[in-house]
Order: C-alpha cells, then structure tokens, then sequence
C-alpha cells in the first residue's frame, strides 16, 4: 500500500479516532435485532435473469476525477437509480475526498422506507475499526467496503465479524492474487476487483479478466471501476463477473436507465 491510498488511510483512521471505542459483537447483534431489517445485498448481486447486477454509485467527486456532480442531493439520486432499474446502491460516506457524508447514507435509506421499494445500500467508505460497522448498520445499509491492501488480517477479521454480527455483508475488495488469497481465507462471499489502483489511481480492465477468472464458484464477483460503455460492461461479464460497480460514467450520464440497460444487454 502505497501513495494515495496510504495518505486516505491516514487521514482516515485520525478522522475517527475520537470515536473508537470497543465495540462488542453482542452490541452488534442487539443493534440489528432492534433496528428495522434491510434488504440483502447479496442476494441483489445474483439477478435471477442471470444478467449483470448494476451496483450504482452516488460519488459527487473522487481524487481521480476531481469534481463529478458536487450539487446533487443523495436521496434524489438515488431515486433516479431506482427508476433506472439498478439492483442496489453505493454511496460514498467519505467527505474529505469524496465530498460524500453519513447523513447521505441515512437521507437516502429513510427515504426508502418512506417510498418503498428498497434498494440495498453498501456504505463506501475506507474502514478500519468496527465503529464504523456499527455506525453503517444504524444508518440503515445492508453491507460495508473491507479493501484487502488497507488492512491487516487481524482488522479485516475484525471488520468482518462486526459486519456478520451487525447482519451486513461485506464486500471485500482486492487488486490482485495475493489479496485474493487473503480475502478467501476470511470467507469472503462477495469479492470487488478494482480495476483502478487506488496508490495511482491508474485505471485498467485487464485486472478484471485476469483475476475474477481465479475465484472459486460460490465467488460472488464484482468489478469495480472504469465501466463507462457497454463494451467495458461486455468484457467484465465475459470473465466471470455477476455485478458491475459503477459511479463516475452514471453520475454523468443524462439517461442512467439506457446506460444500464445497455450493461445488461450485453448476456
């Protein structure tokens, strides 16, 4: 881990330090049983039509992209992506360098059980403390981002365990074999290759192709970044993936519900 990532991680384990604290499992498991249930994020990444599940970001910006859409409301956007048939959801909760917030997370969650139905929300943030599992699960999401290079085994443990206690899936997210091998020996069931190297924020499909093709078969499969066009979209689904994570090409796009039907029509 190295470079921006390295500096993220930073930033972000003193963001929270004010907040940590331990966090029993017994806290987690009367914390899910008393809040209202949320949709299975798993489950939305295996469409039954066996078509490529479209996991939609809300991202206004990002230290690759710089500004992406700063103005827009996360419950109005995430409408947008209901209406565009998306099968779940992420929004990003990191301010600093993402321009997104917890109460981004918590708008767009009340507004669904105000206006159902639901689409399952993962909380994208840089994790590093069971806090903020706890904090995810109040805030109504059905799963939480572990990225493999930013932790050592002894946090993802710990992230992973909080996240099965609190009833949250977990989407572990790798860039190559050696964190593929790292995530499989926690049991991972959900597994993201970014395809853009978050230390040079360098973007490449190939990572896709050549890893998703390792995972065991009960492997749910993501790829995560720079999937703009049904092209990208066609490439990811022939090595294997189930689910695309997209944020920058469907923030930007005036017409969200042909830009995901045109991922899904590729088989």
């Amino acid at each position: 881990m190295s470079d921006k990532l390295t500096e993220i991680m930073a930033w972000k384990r003193q963001e929270i330090a004010s907040l940590v604290r331990p966090v029993p499992l017994e806290e987690l498991r009367a914390l899910h049983a008393t809040l209202p249930a949320v949709p299975s994020f798993a489950a939305a990444l295996r469409r039954p039509d066996g078509q490529l599940a479209v996991i939609a970001e809300i991202k206004r910006r990002s230290p690759s992209a710089g500004a992406i859409a700063t103005g827009i409301a996360a419950p109005e956007q995430a409408t947008k992506y209901r209406e565009a048939t998306a099968s779940a959801l992420s929004v990003l909760t990191d301010v600093k360098y993402f321009g997104g917030t917890l109460d981004d997370l918590v708008a767009v969650t009340t507004h669904f059980r105000q206006s159902p139905p639901a689409l399952p929300c993962i909380r994208k943030d840089f994790f590093v403390h069971p806090i903020q599992v706890l904090q995810a699960r109040q805030a109504g999401a059905s799963a939480i981002l572990i990225i493999v290079r930013a932790l050592n085994d002894d946090e993802i443990a710990a992230l992973h365990a909080a996240a099965q206690a609190a009833g949250l899936d977990s989407l572990f997210e790798i860039h190559n074999e050696n964190e593929l091998t790292r995530a499989l020996a926690h049991s991972a069931k959900i597994i993201g290759v970014n395809n853009r190297d978050l230390a040079i924020f360098k973007t490449d499909l190939g990572l896709s192709e050549r890893l998703i093709p390792l995972f065991p078969k009960h492997i749910t499969a993501v790829s995560e970044s720079g999937i703009h066009t049904a092209a990208d979209a066609a490439r990811a689904r022939a090595c294997g993936a189930h689910a695309l994570l997209v944020g920058e090409a469907l923030m930007k796009t005036v017409d969200p519900t042909a830009l995901i039907k045109s991922f899904r029509a590729v088989g």
